[in-house]
């Protein structure tokens, strides 16, 4: 397809943060091996799933290819001898199956390409490497003065968004980055207004601000042209990484785990709440924030990837923030992924799961405050701070910025009505999916709390008291009715009997006074 063709009709715009997950349902064997069958689904929905068949020898070439991220992964050994007994092929179907919940609830390795490509082979069967290359090279025709110089492999996170190291003919010396991505899932703009607001970002000028050499669009991408930076990002930094590494390589595993002093946090903090309370105030939704997407320039972080909203990409964090329905604006979204980024630069890693229900001892008492605003249970619950209330809290409302850079960022009025309709959408679409996670969380643990063994207990012995019950409500029936026999036959009378002494009941009507 021609870089500037349109995306073919119909084409799914999958969102690649949502979670898979796999069950291993059974297996059979064959000649000379065992195959195992998988169910895999999508999110939440039993309906979004499918089979997939798997040797061992596939989970070993998967294993092989992980091995990248310098992580112990629970694989069970291989067996030439006794591998088609039924008791060793059911005890390996268990531990292929731990072997698939690790990998499955890693964050890196779950939105990894290698992982989707084994679980959902049918969505993740395309070369985007190669497709970005051909995308690239045919916009270079008409644009002569660019040079691609080597692909940047697997350096980040996202599937459908590649890089590739660039340089000016005339000017060999300087070297920079080229991004492309292709659509995502909440690309609400239409084609001109996604076009025009791509090529404004190279006009943007802030101090926190990674600035854009050129940038350009069509109906189905974007490819954007950056400074390279020898420093890396943030995450860089933190883990000790080389800009130019594999992802999984530079964070899955990191040799040594130590957050940043604490004047870097400080620092670093207020200078990425400035530009985050300058986008929100101009209108520009983000959502992307991350250690990765931000770049470290001497002493000062400058933000990244502005792009990633326009394109409809969906955030690194969003299968955390997708659990809380109080999350539910890009601009909470921003300060629920600060408080993440915070944490990394405390403690030198991220957190083992969110909400945070006790932090580690931190640099400071003002630190853990920022943190418990925006990842504890309580903040999870009942909603975000703005981002100037982040910056009035003790640990940003003292740091000295200098800077005499002024920010600049002219978006006409079209364009800011066209991103606050796309960005009603974004926050729309992520409200469903929050409410139907919510639903199917109250509805498992419903099911969940039915099907407990105290549950049952306590309806067994709810049975034999109603049981119980029964049986003497109609034993005494059966008395009564055997004692009104006996009086009728002695009597003579076949009239029910009263008493004398029963009062006479009192009139049911009543009367109402006039309104």
């Amino acid at each position: 397809m021609a870089f500037m063709e349109k995306p073919p009709a119909g084409k799914v715009l999958l969102d690649d943060t949502v979670p898979l997950t796999a069950a291993i349902e059974a297996s059979q064997s064959l000649q000379s091996h065992t195959e195992y069958i998988i169910r895999v689904q999508r999110g939440i929905s039993v309906e979004n799933s499918w089979q997939i068949v798997r040797r061992y020898s596939d989970f070993d070439l998967l294993n092989n290819s992980l091995q990248i991220a310098g992580l112990s992964l629970p694989l069970p050994p291989k067996k030439l001898i006794g591998n088609m007994d039924r008791e060793f092929i059911a005890e390996r179907q268990k531990g292929l199956q731990n072997y698939l919940n690790v990998i499955t609830t890693n964050h890196i390795l779950s939105n990894c390409e290698l992982v989707k490509k084994f679980l959902d082979p049918n969505n993740y069967s395309a070369n985007y490497t190669e497709i970005a290359l051909q995308q690239v090279s045919m916009f270079f025709r008409s644009e002569p003065k660019w040079e691609v110089v080597e692909p940047l492999k697997d350096i980040g996170w996202r599937i459908r968004k590649k890089y590739f190291m660039m340089k000016i003919k005339n000017q060999p010396k300087e070297r920079l980055v080229l991004s492309w991505a292709d659509l995502g899932p909440d690309k609400y703009l239409s084609d001109k207004d996604f076009q025009c607001l791509i090529k404004l970002l190279p006009s943007c000028l802030h101090p926190y601000i990674y600035r854009v050499t050129f940038a350009t669009a069509n109906e189905s991408s974007a490819l954007l042209i950056r400074m390279f930076n020898e420093k890396g990002t943030l995450k860089d930094l933190i883990y000790k990484a080389k800009p130019k590494d594999p992802f999984l390589k530079k964070y899955c595993n990191p040799k040594k785990i130590q957050g940043l002093e604490l004047q870097q946090i400080k620092t670093y903090g207020r200078q990425i709440l400035e530009v985050l309370k300058f986008l929100h105030d101009k209108g520009f939704p983000y959502g992307h924030l991350h250690t990765s997407n931000v770049m470290l320039d001497g002493d000062t972080c400058r933000l990244l990837d502005l792009e990633n909203s326009l394109l409809g990409l969906p955030s690194f964090y969003r299968s955390y923030f997708s659990q809380f329905r109080k999350i539910n604006t890009l601009e909470s979204v921003d300060v629920h992924c600060f408080g993440h980024l915070l944490y990394e630069m405390t403690y030198g890693r991220p957190p083992d799961s969110v909400p945070v229900d006790s932090f580690p001892p931190s640099p400071s008492m003002a630190v853990v405050a920022v943190l418990e605003s925006t990842l504890s249970c309580e903040a999870c619950k009942n909603g975000m701070p703005t981002v100037s209330r982040l910056l009035q809290m003790p640990l940003f409302s003292d740091v000295l910025l200098t800077t005499s850079e002024k920010p600049q960022f002219k978006i006409p009025t079209k364009l800011k009505e066209a991103l606050r309709i796309a960005k009603e959408c974004i926050e729309k679409r992520l409200i469903e999916e929050q409410k139907q996670i919510h639903q199917h969380r109250r509805l498992t643990r419903a099911q969940s709390h039915h099907g407990s063994e105290e549950e049952r207990k306590k309806r067994k012995i709810l049975a034999r008291k109603k049981s119980k019950r029964s049986a003497l409500e109609n034993s005494e029936e059966h008395s009564a009715k055997y004692n009104n026999s006996n009086n009728s036959a002695g009597s003579g009378a076949s009239s029910p009997l009263t008493s004398p002494s029963s009062p006479t009941p009192p009139s049911t009507s009543v009367e109402h006074a006039p309104f």
